[in-house]
C-alpha cells in the first residue's frame, strides 16, 4: 500500500513538473494552475510563441531532482558551492531587452534591470553631473572615436572615458588614478604615458586615448569578451582571470551574482551602457538643451625647452588659460626642460600668426637652464650663490616669493649664463655623497 501510495505521489509531481521544464525561466511561473486546468499544455507554448513541448521520459524527469535533507525535491546546480551568491538581489543581471531599431552599437547592448537602474540614475540622482558630462562630451569624442577606429577597436568603446571621468582631463581618483581614461601611474607607464614634475601624459586627451586603446585591445585578446574587457580595465585583468576561475565562468553577469568582485567592478558595465544608451540619443532620455563644448581643434608647434606660457599665449595672442586648457598635461608655468624642444598645441588657425610673433620675442640665448633639486638644508640664498646668479631670475622663473620655504624634492629652474662654469667644492663633492647638500643636473 505505501509503494502505490509513493508511486501514485511521484507521479502527481511529475504530471505538474512536465509542462514547465522547458519553458525559459522568466515565464516558468507566468502560467497559472488555471491555465494548465483549462488549456493543454502545448496550445499555452503555442500562444506564447514556443514549440511543441518535447517530452521528457520519466529517467530524464528523475535525474532533474535530488533528495533534499527535509524530503523537499530540490533543482541541480552547476554553480560552485565554495561560497554563497550575493544576497543583493540588485545585482541579478539577466539580458532582456535589446536598444530599440535606429540605435546602433558596436559594442553589445544589453538592456537588464542593471542598466535601467543606471539610467533611471543618471535621468534623477545624478542628472546634473550626467549633464555636464554630456556637455564635455563633443569637445572629446569626436577624435576620440577616430583614435580608437585608428588601432582597430570599437567606437563605442569612448563610453567608457565617460563614465571613467566625465571627459575632464583634470579627473583625479582616490587611488591616484588621472585623467579622462584614469589611468594609474604604473599603468600609465606601461602604455607609454610620461608621468613626472614637469609631465602628466594622462592627463592629454589624445595620448591617453592611444594608450587606452592599446590596453583594451590586450584586455580583449585575454578576454575575447568587451564585458570582462571593460571589468579587467576597471579592477585589473588578474581580478577578473581569479573571478572566472574561481567560478568557472565566463559570462559577466554571472560573475556580477558573487561576493568576489567589488561593487563598484560588477556596476561597471551596466553603467557604460547605460552612459552609452543616453549619449546616443539625449533627447529621448529627457536631456535636452544641452550647451556642448566646442570640439577639441588645435594646431602644434614646436618651442624650445622650458619656454614660459605666458610666451606662447602671447606670440598667439590669446590667453594663458586657453593654452593650458589646450595642453593639460603640462604641470608647471612652462614647457618641461628635457629634450630640445617642445611640440605644444595653440588654438587652431592661430599657427602662422605664433611663428610671426614667436621670432619678434626677445630670445634667451644668453642662458642655459639647470634643473635642481632642492635637499634638506637647501636654501635660496646658498642655491643662488652656488650658481653664481642673481635670486630674483630664480624667484621669476619658479613663481616663487622670497617668504615660501622651499620643500624637498622640489624642482627649480635655474637660470645660468651660458659661458659659466659651476666649480663644486670638496665639501660640495662631500656633502652630496652624504645625501645631503646642493645638487643640480643640466637642462640642456
Amino acid at each position: 500500500m505505501k509503494q502505490i501510495r509513493s508511486v501514485g505521489i511521484f507521479l502527481l509531481l511529475l504530471s505538474t513538473c512536465l509542462p514547465y521544464l522547458s519553458l525559459p525561466p522568466e515565464n516558468v511561473f507566468a502560467a497559472s494552475a488555471s491555465d494548465a486546468e483549462e488549456r493543454s499544455v502545448d496550445r499555452v507554448r503555442s500562444e506564447r510563441g514556443l514549440p511543441p513541448l518535447e517530452r521528457l521520459s520519466l529517467e530524464q524527469c528523475e535525474s532533474l531532482f535530488l533528495a533534499a535533507p527535509t524530503g523537499e525535491p530540490t533543482l541541480k546546480t552547476d554553480l560552485p558551492t565554495q561560497e554563497e551568491p550575493d544576497g543583493d538581489l540588485n545585482l541579478e543581471a539577466v539580458p532582456a531587452d535589446r536598444p530599440e531599431r535606429g540605435q546602433e552599437f558596436d559594442i553589445p547592448i544589453v538592456i537588464n534591470e542593471r542598466v535601467k537602474h543606471f539610467v533611471q540614475y543618471f535621468q534623477t540622482t545624478g542628472r546634473k553631473i550626467f549633464t555636464q558630462w554630456l556637455a564635455r562630451s563633443e569637445r572629446y569624442i569626436p577624435f576620440m572615436k577616430s583614435l580608437l577606429k585608428e588601432h582597430g577597436l570599437p567606437e563605442d568603446l569612448v563610453y567608457m572615458a565617460l563614465i571613467e571621468s566625465g571627459f575632464n582631463p583634470y579627473a583625479y581618483s582616490r587611488k591616484k588614478a588621472s585623467g579622462p581614461w584614469q589611468f594609474i601611474c604604473f599603468t600609465g607607464k606601461k602604455y607609454g604615458l610620461k608621468v613626472n614634475w614637469w609631465v602628466d601624459e594622462r592627463r592629454d586627451p589624445e595620448k591617453s586615448t592611444i594608450a587606452a586603446a592599446k590596453y583594451l585591445k590586450d584586455l580583449y585578446d585575454l578576454f575575447a569578451c568587451w564585458y570582462l574587457a571593460a571589468a579587467g580595465y576597471n579592477a585589473g585583468e588578474g581580478k577578473i582571470v581569479n573571478a572566472m576561475k574561481r567560478y568557472r565562468t565566463e559570462d559577466f553577469w554571472e560573475l556580477t551574482k558573487y561576493r568576489y568582485l567589488k561593487r563598484e567592478t560588477k556596476d561597471y558595465v551596466p553603467q557604460m551602457i547605460a552612459a552609452a544608451l543616453i549619449a546616443k540619443d539625449p533627447e529621448k532620455h529627457g536631456f535636452v538643451d544641452i550647451a556642448y563644448q566646442e570640439p577639441f581643434c588645435y594646431e602644434r608647434v614646436s618651442v624650445p625647452a622650458v619656454t614660459d606660457l605666458r610666451r606662447v599665449a602671447k606670440a598667439c595672442e590669446t590667453s594663458v588659460e586657453e593654452i593650458k586648457d589646450l595642453n593639460p598635461e603640462l604641470l608647471r608655468w612652462c614647457t618641461p626642460p628635457d629634450g630640445e624642444a617642445y611640440e605644444i598645441r595653440i588654438p587652431f588657425g592661430k599657427k602662422e600668426v605664433f611663428l610671426k610673433n614667436f621670432e619678434a620675442l626677445p630670445h634667451q640665448e644668453r642662458f642655459q637652464f639647470r634643473t635642481h633639486i632642492v635637499k634638506k638644508g637647501d636654501t635660496l640664498g646658498a642655491i643662488a650663490r652656488f650658481y653664481k646668479v642673481d635670486l630674483q631670475p630664480i624667484l621669476e622663473l619658479n613663481r616663487l616669493k622670497r617668504t615660501r620655504s622651499l620643500s624637498i624634492g622640489m624642482h627649480l629652474i635655474i637660470p645660468v649664463p651660458k659661458d659659466a662654469k659651476i666649480a663644486e667644492s670638496q665639501s660640495t663633492r662631500q656633502a652630496e655623497a652624504e645625501g645631503g647638500g646642493i645638487r643640480s643636473s643640466a637642462l640642456n
